[in-house]
């Protein structure tokens, strides 16, 4: 990793941030291994997993106004939403479908995140639909702030929307649409691409004849950066200057994080039919969550005995979710045919 100077934004986070981070890193790698556990024991029928991606969504999150900032993530988002607010046991409600769950009430699919009071935005299956989405929220920020309905230096109103996909979903009409409108009308408005390299099985030079997303951006007349997506500190300092850009009205920025997808694409998936194992085993040399281990423990911000913590800490969480998830009552089969919109409120 590059070292910390006082030109890099990362140079200003503070010790218990990066320990915030290093811990978000941690808990949501072990909810993500403790889910594919839970599968291969036939206890839930699908996951999707980040292990490879923590970084870059750690970062992506600490660099904007978490929990007041529009959030449109996809399903590989996990550490993302973690670090803004949704827990082992929300997630763990949404891999078993039970009553109650956060991100729809158990009727979409797990890894469908959602949850209004943190301003995350439920998304769907269909990829890249989040994009011109998202780009409508930062649209309607802009028009906020034009009419003087909420002011830019407030920070208790959203002034950006980041919306998050993986390099195949940059194949779809969609994305193309939303970054169009983000470059036409220079909105607050961040894509974070998280490039792993596959489309599910279709590599990259398949997908497209650049080789890098970011040489997209000039096309949309958005500014466009690519970084290394398994460093913690570079993605903070690309996703701090993208976010200080939407919230100084220079307009959106197309962030490419490279980072690598460790499991198949999901548990439904065989990644052995298009990558060699040896491709993964070099790649796990760059882990995320252990480069910020010993980059913690290099500069003296974490301790082998407050791993230990960490470890304990997290195994009693996740415990406790899948626990508190299992024991929790399945919706009653008629709830499905409930509304589907939130009541109207009396005038």
């Amino acid at each position: 990793m590059p070292e910390l100077t006082a030109e890099r934004p990362s140079a200003t986070l503070s010790e218990e941030a990066l320990l915030e981070m290093y811990w978000y890193m941690l808990l949501s790698r072990r909810t993500d291994e403790r889910a594919w556990v839970m599968h291969r024991q036939g206890k839930i029928p699908f996951h999707i997993s980040a292990i490879g991606h923590e970084a870059t969504q750690v970062a992506a999150a600490y660099a904007i106004n978490r929990g007041v900032d529009y959030v449109h993530p996809y399903y590989r988002d996990l550490t993302l939403v973690m670090a803004i607010g949704v827990t082992p046991f929300d997630f763990m409600m949404s891999l078993y479908g039970k009553k109650g769950e956060l991100s729809s009430g158990a009727r979409q699919m797990p890894s469908h995140f959602g949850a209004k009071h943190l301003n995350i935005i439920s998304g769907s299956s269909p990829v890249a639909t989040q994009v011109p989405q998202a780009a409508g929220l930062a649209f309607a920020i802009k028009y906020r702030l034009s009419q003087g309905l909420q002011s830019p230096d407030d920070t208790s109103q959203p002034r950006l929307a980041l919306t998050c996909l993986g390099e195949g979903s940059t194949s779809q009409g969609e994305w193309h649409e939303g970054m169009n409108w983000a470059g036409v009308h220079n909105l607050p408005f961040i894509c974070l691409v998280q490039n792993n390299f596959y489309a599910i099985s279709v590599p990259l030079e398949g997908q497209m004849a650049v080789s890098s997303v970011a040489d997209r951006a000039a096309a949309y007349g958005v500014h466009g950066i690519s970084v290394d997506g398994t460093d913690v500190l570079a993605v903070y300092d690309a996703m701090k200057e993208a976010a200080d850009r939407a919230y100084s009205g220079e307009g959106a920025t197309l962030v490419e994080a490279r980072c690598y997808r460790m499991t198949p694409h999901s548990s439904d998936d065989d990644d052995r039919t298009y990558r060699s194992r040896e491709e993964v085993e070099e790649w796990k040399k760059k882990d995320p969550l252990v480069l910020f281990q010993k980059r913690l423990l290099k500069e003296g911000v974490l301790t082998k005995k407050l791993i230990e913590e960490y470890e304990a800490k997290a195994k009693a969480e996740v415990d406790d979710a899948q626990q508190r998830a299992e024991a929790a009552p399945w919706p009653k089969p008629e709830e499905a045919l409930g509304d589907v919109f939130a009541p109207l409120e009396e005038a």
